[in-house]
């Protein structure tokens, strides 16, 4: 049986620092500020090597890179957008996780186990920590002084939530495709929000209600098994709003048709659509930026060679798309927490992974501090190694980039530690949440098996 040559798959010798190191570097302040430039010259704003992002972005953020009040940085006025934007998404954030308390305590209410005002007392307020979480979150406030556009991406994301769980149906539809227009990845979005729109907010599995139900006729009266069927049978199944998700469907059609049309109309004389879906969608999908990042890709495929490098590019990116329909199935009666699980996974496998998305998700988990709280298992080692990481990640950049001392096994090492700090934290997150739901079947004290 032959034997698989790894030697004949990855390159063996080491990157070097040089060749990144030696790229051009440009007399802008940020990708979004050279975009402009190339735009206002008359020439493709990707003709550059740094802007790879939304033309709508760069019509609104770049005339902001060229402004400047005396006497202050030239970043002054980005910077502030990107604050609103935080601020923003903190308030919406905090308006999902009030809806999701109300819905955790009347689901707590109808399966028996708010008996007291002391119990109702003991609901955190989990969009207030939430909101906290994402505001003061270490994460946040390095992308805000990065001048990196998470904030934005961040805010259609929870946009998209919000509209979702407070049944704004076109607020919805327009932040997905914001957010898919801006960084594709959140595209996978479109089945939680579905399951929102569909099912309503998280709740526990119907069958928990469906055994309350079902002690309830029993205490209530002797009547016949035929008529207790007959009462519990409208409940067997949850009701899915199909109109609603048709509707939600329609304006997805309706904002993209919009956001198409207005990127036409900026790039007509530089290449149209067709160079702005190979310069932005087609970057994520090809990685062809192979500059260090806290993500494994850039690695990976710059040992690689080019020989495999389809290969290895279909099989990473399919990853993402085979823990869908799994996830979905097993957590559809809990959407937004679905949601929180997808951006997690994406963030760490996506091909330009960046701070600003565990920002996103970390604030995420923070709304089921109720559920999860309990049942997480290794909060304080996942709490220690992403503040190692965080802390040695600008170290190990440091050495090897600008002084010179490290090579990209330190700094990939690093990469590898925070992979799997992340893969520990969604994992033990799915099953704190799945333990919380047995929980409550065992703490119901009107458990009955239903009947046949």
């Amino acid at each position: 049986m032959p034997v698989l040559d790894l030697g004949l798959i990855f390159r063996t010798s080491p990157i070097d620092p040089d060749l990144i190191r030696g790229k051009s570097q440009p007399l802008f302040p940020s990708g979004v500020a050279e975009g402009y430039w190339l735009k206002q010259a008359s020439m493709s704003p990707y003709a550059g090597s740094m802007y790879h992002g939304s033309p709508l972005l760069l019509s609104l953020l770049g005339p902001l890179t060229v402004q400047r009040i005396k006497g202050q940085p030239s970043h002054l006025f980005c910077s502030l957008v990107f604050v609103i934007a935080d601020i923003l998404s903190a308030m919406l954030l905090r308006g999902i996780g009030h809806k999701l308390q109300m819905a955790y305590g009347l689901n707590a209410r109808l399966l028996g186990l708010l008996k007291s005002p002391r119990d109702k007392e003991g609901i955190l307020p989990s969009g207030d920590i939430a909101a906290l979480v994402y505001l003061w979150n270490p994460f946040t406030i390095v992308c805000c002084v990065g001048l990196s556009t998470s904030p934005i991406e961040n805010m259609a994301v929870i946009l998209a939530l919000n509209g979702a769980v407070t049944r704004r149906v076109p607020l919805a539809a327009f932040g997905l495709v914001m957010a898919t227009h801006l960084s594709l990845y959140p595209a996978i979005l479109t089945i939680p929000v579905i399951f929102l729109l569909g099912y309503g907010l998280d709740a526990p599995p119907l069958k928990l209600f469906l055994q309350t139900r079902n002690v309830e006729s029993d205490n209530r009266s002797s009547t016949s098994s035929a008529s207790k069927q007959a009462k519990l049978k409208p409940t067997a199944h949850l009701p899915f709003l199909w109109r609603t998700v048709v509707h939600f469907v329609f304006w997805v059609l309706v904002w993209s048709l919009c956001v198409l049309v207005l990127c036409g109309l900026s790039l007509s004389k530089h290449g149209g659509l067709e160079e702005m879906f190979k310069r932005t969608y087609g970057f994520i999908l090809s990685i062809e930026d192979l500059s260090p990042n806290i993500g494994v890709f850039w690695y990976f495929f710059a040992e690689v060679f080019d020989f495999f490098r389809s290969f290895f590019l279909i099989v990473f990116h399919v990853n993402i798309l085979f823990m869908l329909l799994p996830l979905a199935i097993r957590l559809k009666h809990r959407p937004c927490f679905l949601a929180f699980i997808y951006l997690a996974i994406s963030s760490l496998l996506k091909s330009y992974p960046s701070v600003g998305d565990s920002a996103l998700y970390l604030s995420l988990w923070a709304l089921f501090v109720n559920e999860l709280a309990v049942d997480m298992k290794f909060s304080f080692f996942l709490f220690c190694g992403y503040l190692g990481v965080s802390l040695l990640s600008p170290v190990m950049h440091n050495l090897w980039i600008w002084r010179g001392t490290g090579n990209a096994n330190f700094y990939f090492g690093n990469a590898i530690g925070y992979a799997c700090f992340q893969i520990v934290f969604v994992v033990e997150s799915v099953s704190a949440m799945l333990n919380h739901d047995r929980a409550l079947k065992k703490c119901n004290p009107n458990h009955q098996e239903v009947k046949n």
